[in-house]
């Protein structure tokens, strides 16, 4: 085992990347390699990049010159996912270090492209293949308590902002069966809880099921308790999808709802293909079919054109709606979206973008910890996820996705506890565990 080749990922971005660097940890075992927890010595060390804003890649432009110090002579070093997809070639000429440039739709290549680096030849594989959904790897999971599932890759909808469609290809969905399959081995493996992930996960479409046929095949997995998704797109929620959520057992009672803004005309900007009234009416659908839902979203402020009236509209949405969430974003133009084509007169000052983002933030929180206030003294099931960052506390997580810290040590990771909530900081509960039948570890 000493002398097995190492790898090291280091994983920025979305659950989608977290999920890509799994599938490359279980690949890279098949060859052989030895994942480890630090990059010092490693014999292959990767990033796994987002694009999906210009402050993400000068981190990880960054974080890639930093990775000199740790490397040895026969290191090899690579960049993969969606920054990797986004500059190709450009990366290799800019970082005379680093050997591999690999997209999303690249790993299955990886141990050949990692021993043709060893011998001298630096590559850039950036070609989208629209019928790789990955099926026979098996992840290697870095979280024994959780598990992320792919449905779908890629995106149609192309917002005017977003850079997804340009490194992550169109949507194609995998097979009903596949992900069926995989949540069974997940399952087995002690796992309990899965989120299904995908670019607008709730369009899923493998041409003969849609989501709702999803979820409820999903749902119906012996031993599943908790089932999620992310990120899903307001104009896909049917009737039949709703319909699917309030009626499988173990969809939980939670849904991120990116809004971005609330004005129909930025809206229209950002070619969401909703209004503000439409998207009001998606939550009202939501909240009727599923009681006490949870809802959270994003919002990004200073798009081109906007307005104090139109961001005055965002702010007023979000007092409106009540998210018990949200995460907040400066606007950021990424090369080759239809945003930088606009005109420059629109661009928003990024002191103007700062100070909106400053109150959005101030108006998102003071919302959250009103909810949260008048939930205390409930009590709800947690699922025990792992040593919080105070070391003396676990974390555990609701089926609303709510965040409690509760007493404990290591051997309750994985258990599913009842908690009374006692306290908030008004992000997150403090909580006391409530003796009860249902704290039981989990199945395997």
């Amino acid at each position: 085992m000493a002398d097995s080749p190492t790898v090291y990922i280091e994983t920025y971005g979305c659950q989608m990347n977290v999920s890509d660097s799994e599938l490359m940890l279980g690949r890279l075992a098949e060859y052989g390699y030895r994942a480890v927890d630090v990059p010092d010595g490693a014999d292959v060390i990767l990033v796994n990049t987002c694009a999906i804003r210009d402050h993400a890649e000068q981190r990880v432009l960054g974080r890639i010159g930093e990775l000199k110090r740790h490397m040895k002579a026969s290191t090899v070093l690579g960049v993969t996912g969606c920054m990797a997809q986004r500059l190709g070639p450009r990366l290799l000429e800019r970082a005379k270090h680093v050997d591999l440039v690999i997209g999303p739709d690249g790993y299955r290549a990886l141990p050949s492209l990692i021993e043709s680096a060893r011998n001298g030849e630096r590559v850039a594989k950036v070609d989208f293949d629209l019928e790789e959904h990955y099926e026979d790897f098996r992840a290697r999971r870095v979280d024994g308590v959780s598990a992320w599932i792919p449905v779908q890759r890629g995106c149609d909808y192309k917002c005017t902002y977003c850079i997804v469609p340009t490194t992550r290809g169109p949507e194609r969905s995998r097979a009903l069966d596949d992900v069926v399959r995989e949540t069974r081995e997940t399952v087995a493996e002690g796992i309990t809880e899965i989120t299904l992930l995908g670019q607008t996960v709730n369009s899923y479409n493998d041409g003969t099921n849609d989501f709702a046929d999803l979820l409820q095949a999903v749902g119906s997995v012996p031993g599943l308790r908790r089932l999620r998704f992310t990120s899903p797109h307001p104009n896909d929620f049917s009737e039949r999808v709703i319909e699917a959520m309030a009626t499988t057992g173990a969809v939980c009672e939670h849904v991120h709802l990116p809004m971005q803004s609330g004005s129909s005309t930025t809206l229209k900007r950002m070619l969401r293909r909703y209004s503000r009234e439409e998207y009001r009416e998606c939550v009202a659908r939501l909240r009727a079919a599923i009681p006490g839902l949870a809802l959270t979203t994003d919002i990004i402020v200073g798009f081109p054109g906007e307005t104090e009236e139109e961001f005055a509209e965002t702010l007023e949405m979000v007092s409106e709606i009540g998210f018990d969430d949200a995460f907040t974003f400066k606007f950021s133009a990424r090369e080759g979206t239809p945003a930088t084509r606009l005109p420059e007169s629109w661009t928003i000052s990024d002191e103007v973008a700062s100070e909106r983002l400053a109150r959005l933030i101030l108006a998102v929180r003071s919302g959250t910890r009103t909810i949260n206030l008048g939930m205390l003294g409930e009590r709800h099931e947690v699922l025990v996820e792992k040593l919080s960052r105070r070391g003396t506390l676990l974390q555990a997580r609701t089926r609303h996705h709510r965040t409690v810290l509760i007493p404990g040590d290591e051997s309750m990771i994985g258990r599913y506890l009842m908690a009374e909530l006692t306290g908030t900081t008004g992000s997150t509960f403090t909580g006391a565990v409530v003796p009860t039948r249902a704290a039981l570890p989990m199945a395997g």
